[in-house]
């Protein structure tokens, strides 16, 4: 047994001696096999791409050297480092070095196969792998944990990625990733612990993530996502502290998977702690001449309501932009608060000191492929060598994201050159702005309607926008050219003409009118949020197909007329939004002089405000009111030039319903001056958040009256006109929908009612 252990063992050193030269080189073998000697000669093999002397450029040792085995152990690593070669071996022939290579293949091509849910473009730009770069294994496994990543955000996770390699000649490979999407990974259910306060619907509400229900096919929020899961638990946080809990904390937030492996039920764990409600409130500062007091109206925050977190910070904002209005440009603003546990009471003191004077180092702009910096820039209430104003900021980024040409836009500062300077970097994210649109859509008004639309509203991507539209219903066809340079000749000017063809057959008023022409107009901003507009209008007017029966006075309009008019226009807007308003006002007064040549000189004065008033975040009261006189200068005032009232300005009465009418056809004659006012409350229904509803309650009053001398017997009342009603509001996907039920409770005997208004429009 002795002997043959020990013979055993001498036939494997021998066998071991006999395969060292063939041996890649580690640190024990060159250790063993390149001790002593000088390189005579250094051969590369194996090359195919690489030209030779590329390989031997990562060596570190030449023909001369000795056989240093650190020194071949570092050529190896610096050859296997390039990630060009696949393996790397090293031997020694005598006083020769030989270096064996096996390249890595070139990508030609990278493909997907299976992806229906996410486009090849999406996928593409998530994997670092392209043609014509080097093919390694490690780069094709980290391209498949991204792309797994990407259709785990999207909600997938049952998702599975198989990277498959097709050999070509010259050492090339085409790379496909096999992808099987899976079934989405909904949210089952959405489940709290520890709430007391508050029921698990209410805060279902509240966060981002919905449960999934046959209904929500239109929402992506019911899947799956980890990221919306963080963004939950500070959804949560805020919600909390703006109903005064004050320590509340979310303790966990959990995500379980089913058992059958295709939903997952999130679970927040979470502590409210007690409620707080303000105490004593107050304003301290050091700067010079500015009296705490008179700020006060500039705070949101009231002893005795419940704590509010979001209310502090409005403060805190409203402070900043008020001190910085009366000339101090640099202020901190920051909220000192003494929480008192045992009486539930949080203290709080706004204390208003001088901040580090910042001043604006450099605005720069990324994200923009198309739209001009410019475009961007001008929309700035800021340049570069401003103190730094973080009110103007946001209200710079609100100005650029209501161009309308960006996805999003966000807007973040660092640190400058110097500790007294910072960058401004605004990033954006550009969106389509040209569209060929088809509309359709129904009103009590106009009835069926349809229109095409071509526009481009950020043309060359400077801004200009240019648009074509063609309208068509049973009572109105429109054709409508227009063109606005937003900032003419390089100023704040808006400048724009427009070209225009109406046909309408006016069914109240019983004949038919068509309309050509065409208009110059300018607007251009006064002051922050007061915008002046000019307009110049020249049309032809041709009135045909009288009916035999209508009011004289009609009849009398048969005929071709030209009208041209000057009008001018004074705004004011603070609204939070152009669509949807929640707070702000808006305000305007409009003059227009008609008598430049052409066949009618008159003079009309027009004046209106709306008013919004936030009572909670989705509760809205609206008051509005509007005023209008038409006056006739050397002659009386025509029947399409005065003003007709109803509709939408008086819900529960038609269009044309109040105002003169002739006794003997009921034909509406138009007013020579009206009013109307609105007290309106909207509010959210009751309804799952992808179906975003606003109902409203409205009451509206208004009156028309006023007539020149016209032929017969007219029915004319001053007395106002009362109705009240209610509505509901919805921004589908198809187009917004309006629903109105208006009633009327003061009227006259001749006036036309309409209790149900319509409207329903899509563009696709």
């Amino acid at each position: 047994m002795v002997f043959r252990a020990g013979l055993r063992a001498v036939v494997a050193g021998v066998l071991i001696l006999l395969a060292v030269p063939l041996l890649p080189v580690t640190p024990a073998s060159a250790q063993a096999i390149m001790s002593g000697g000088t390189i005579d000669e250094i051969v590369v093999r194996g090359t195919q791409r690489i030209e030779p002397t590329t390989v031997r450029s990562y060596l570190t040792v030449d023909p001369g050297d000795r056989f240093d085995p650190a020194a071949l152990n570092e050529s190896l690593k610096n050859l296997f480092n390039t990630g060009l070669f696949a393996d790397v071996t090293l031997r020694r022939e005598d006083g020769r070095l030989i270096v064996n290579v096996v390249e890595n293949p070139i990508i030609n091509r990278i493909a997907f196969e299976g992806n229906d849910e996410l486009e090849d473009e999406s996928l593409r730009n998530e994997v670092e792998l392209r043609p014509r770069v080097v093919y390694t294994r490690t780069k094709v496994q980290n391209d498949v944990k991204r792309l797994l990543e990407v259709y785990r955000r999207n909600g997938r996770f049952g998702a599975t990625v198989e990277p498959k390699v097709i050999q070509l000649e010259q050492n090339r490979v085409d790379l496909v990733f096999e992808i099987d999407e899976g079934p989405e990974t909904e949210v089952r259910a959405i489940n709290f612990v520890g709430n007391k306060a508050f029921s698990d619907g209410s805060l279902r509400s509240e966060v981002a993530t919905s449960e999934a229900a046959w209904w929500r096919f239109l929402n992506p929020n019911d899947t799956y996502d980890p990221d919306r899961m963080a963004f939950d638990r500070e959804l949560l946080r805020r919600f909390y502290l703006s109903e005064g809990y004050a320590d509340f904390q979310v303790e966990s937030a959990v995500a379980e998977l089913t058992p059958d492996r295709d939903a997952f039920i999130l679970t927040f764990t979470v502590s409210e702690g007690e409620r707080y409600t303000f105490g004593d409130i107050g304003i301290e500062t050091t700067l010079k001449n500015l009296d705490p007091e008179e700020l006060r109206n500039q705070l949101t925050t009231e002893k005795g309501d419940w704590y509010d977190a979001s209310e502090v910070d409005e403060s805190i904002d409203n402070l900043t932009e008020a001190v910085g209005n009366l000339g101090y440009a640099f202020v901190d603003v920051k909220p000192r608060v003494d929480r008192n546990r045992e009486e539930n009471i949080i203290n709080l003191t706004y204390d208003i000191q001088e901040g580090p004077k910042v001043f604006i180092e450099r605005i720069d702009i990324s994200g923009n492929v198309r739209t001009l910096d410019r475009v961007i820039r001008r929309e700035f209430r800021v340049v570069e060598g401003d103190a730094f104003n973080a009110s103007k900021i946001r209200r710079s980024r609100e100005r650029v994201q209501n161009l309308g040409f960006f996805k999003t836009v966000q807007v973040e500062n660092e640190q400058g050159s110097e500790p007294d300077k910072t960058i401004v970097n605004v990033n954006v994210e550009e969106q389509s702005t040209g569209s060929l649109s088809f509309g359709a859509g129904f009103s009590t008004d106009s009835g069926p309607l349809g229109s095409i639309q071509l526009r481009e509203r950020n043309l060359l991507g400077k801004g200009q926008d240019l648009r074509l539209d063609f309208s068509l219903s049973a009572e109105r066809q429109q054709i409508d050219l227009g063109f606005t340079e937003p900032y003419f000749l390089g100023r704040d000017l808006a400048a724009g003409f427009d070209l225009f063809r109406t046909e309408t057959n006016q069914d109240e008023l019983t004949f038919d009118e068509k309309r050509t022409g065409g208009a110059l107009r300018a607007g251009y901003q006064v002051i922050e949020h007061w915008r002046q507009s000019w307009k110049y209008e020249f049309s032809r007017r041709e009135i045909t197909d009288v009916d035999g029966d209508a009011a004289v006075a009609i009849k009398q309009e048969e005929g071709t007329t030209d009208r041209s008019a000057v009008s001018h226009t004074l705004r004011y807007d603070t609204r939070d939004s152009r669509f949807d308003p929640r707070k702000g006002m808006t305000a305007f007064i409009s003059n227009t002089f008609a008598g430049i040549g052409g066949d009618v000189t008159w003079i009309k004065n027009i004046a209106g405000a709306d008013y919004y008033y936030p009572l909670s975040d989705n509760w809205t009261v609206r008051v509005g009111a509007e005023a209008g006189q038409i006056t006739g200068i050397g002659e009386d005032t025509r029947v399409l030039d005065r003003f007709f009232v109803g509709g939408s300005q008086i819900r529960g009465f038609r269009t044309a319903g109040v105002g003169p009418r002739d006794k003997a056809t009921d034909d509406p004659l138009g007013a020579k001056q009206y009013y109307t006012s609105t007290l309106e409350l909207r509010f959210p229904l009751p309804l799952p958040d992808e179906f975003p509803i606003r109902g409203r309650f409205f009451t509206d009053v208004g009156a028309a009256w006023g007539v020149d001398n016209v032929p017969g017997e007219v029915l004319d009342e001053s007395s106002p006109r009362l109705s009240v009603g209610t509505g509901a509001s919805w921004r589908s996907p198809l187009g917004p929908i309006n629903v109105d039920l208006g009633f009327p409770v003061v009227k006259e005997d001749f006036d036309e009612e309409e209790i149900f208004r319509f409207s329903f429009g899509t563009r696709f």
